[in-house]
């Protein structure tokens, strides 16, 4: 079966549906493609509250927040897809699925939007030592197990990792009854937002224990216990510091990884392992953009929502004629304190403002944030403070991206005004 739309959006969580709408609402024929059997991504599993206070200006659960994109969807005209596998999409925008009422189906797009999510960092990046047994899982298969199957992976944890996926599920498993004995963390700042860091630890008695790691699981059927250590400015353990915690359940909150396979495989370039894009959100192949997690992690799904509403305008301006790629760009350099910006690029005839959307690579309490090109200093703005569990954002002016030449830099100056 041979479909032909203007835009075809991959991925149908929280950010392939405000795309597919953003999409739509532009005048584009608009085809949305989903691997599950249901919309709403991640958002499904996710039965916390916390979302929708910049969109809907009230809290949600997760699934609240989903269900009200899904009936904007129905009522959208938006040709939707569910249980659908995408195996492949070329740079002339041709993209094959197969599901099991159509079989396969070859889409011939106009443009196409990106936005599959991540997947979570396993065991197996980590060579940990010590044996293999059960009990091992990563923080957000434990939380589909709680929330969606009713089953508790175990009732004696130690949660390695402080991302925010971490630290929810330690308040969730205190919920159903299990003893978090201790949330582990490599690095000396925690990975998740401060508000998770009171809400989910704090008000529960939690450990978090920083510049620290599991250096050996125990247990031969089950996980029996986890052996941890401090570390030192070298992330390695430091001998003598060993200590043994008995539990029977280990959860991994170690990252995610952006699903940029498919991308990669039709030809558009990374840049420090992330989707090279432009202020538009288009990848180095002309009509392919991307957004949401399989750009950069996110820290609220509201800001993926606004992010990819956003790609799904653009991918609809391109697709209708309205848009063409740029031929000339002015690269975005994260200097000292930064450790990605995006987009990494803008058009060099772009004339209207745009948000740089980056995180610091340490923690700061204050200093200034400079803006700056070959020539020097184009502009300095105040912070009170900053750590890498939380993303940031600072809207440059079409003034200073007019008077930047090959590049603009964005860098910390700390204690700085």
């Amino acid at each position: 079966m041979t479909l032909y739309c203007d835009t075809a959006v991959i991925g149908g969580g929280p950010a392939g549906m405000a795309a597919a709408l953003a999409a739509k609402k532009a005048g584009a024929d608009t085809i949305l493609l989903e691997t599950s059997p249901q919309l709403g991504g991640i958002l499904n599993q996710c039965i916390h509250n916390g979302f929708g206070l910049h969109i809907f200006g009230e809290e949600l659960t997760g699934p609240e927040y989903a269900d009200r994109f899904k009936k904007e969807i129905e009522n959208s005209g938006v040709r939707v897809y569910t249980g659908t596998l995408v195996t492949s999409i070329t740079k002339e925008k041709k993209v094959t699925a197969f599901n099991a009422k159509d079989g396969m189906i070859e889409i011939e797009a106009k443009s196409i939007v990106f936005s599959l999510g991540c997947r979570e960092r396993p065991r197996g990046a980590l060579a940990i030592a010590g044996t293999r047994p059960a009990g091992v899982y990563t923080a957000g298969t434990a939380q589909y197990f709680v929330n969606i199957e009713g089953k508790m992976p175990g009732r004696e944890c130690v949660i390695l990792g402080s991302g925010d996926i971490g630290l929810i599920m330690a308040r969730r498993m205190t919920f159903e009854g299990a003893k978090v004995k201790a949330v582990v963390e490599l690095m000396p700042y925690s990975g998740g937002l401060a508000r998770n860091i009171k809400q989910c630890l704090d008000d529960f008695g939690i450990p978090l224990l920083l510049s620290h790691t599991v250096v050996e699981i125990h247990g031969e059927n089950r996980v029996t216990g986890v052996t941890i250590a401090k570390v030192g400015n070298d992330r390695k353990a430091i001998k003598g510091t060993e200590q043994f915690i008995s539990c029977d359940c280990l959860l991994l909150s170690v990252g995610l990884i952006p699903l940029i396979d498919l991308a990669q495989e039709a030809g558009a370039e990374l840049k420090n392992g992330r989707l090279l894009v432009g202020e538009n959100f288009m990848t180095t192949i002309p009509g392919l953009f991307a957004c949401g997690n399989a750009l950069h992690v996110h820290d609220l799904v509201d800001f993926v929502t606004k992010e990819s509403s956003e790609a799904g305008l653009a991918a609809a301006n391109y697709a209708l004629g309205k848009a063409e790629p740029a031929k000339e760009y002015i690269e975005l350099i994260p200097g000292n304190g930064i450790s990605y910006i995006i987009p990494q690029r803008i058009a060099k005839n772009c004339r209207e403002k745009v948000t740089l959307r980056f995180r610091s690579a340490n923690v700061y309490k204050k200093g200034s944030l400079v803006l700056s090109d070959a020539d020097g200093m184009l502009a300095k703005s105040r912070f009170a403070a900053m750590a890498p569990g939380e993303m940031l954002s600072k809207v440059i002016t079409a003034e200073d991206i007019g008077k930047a030449k090959d590049f603009l830099r964005l860098a910390i100056a700390e204690n700085e005004f």
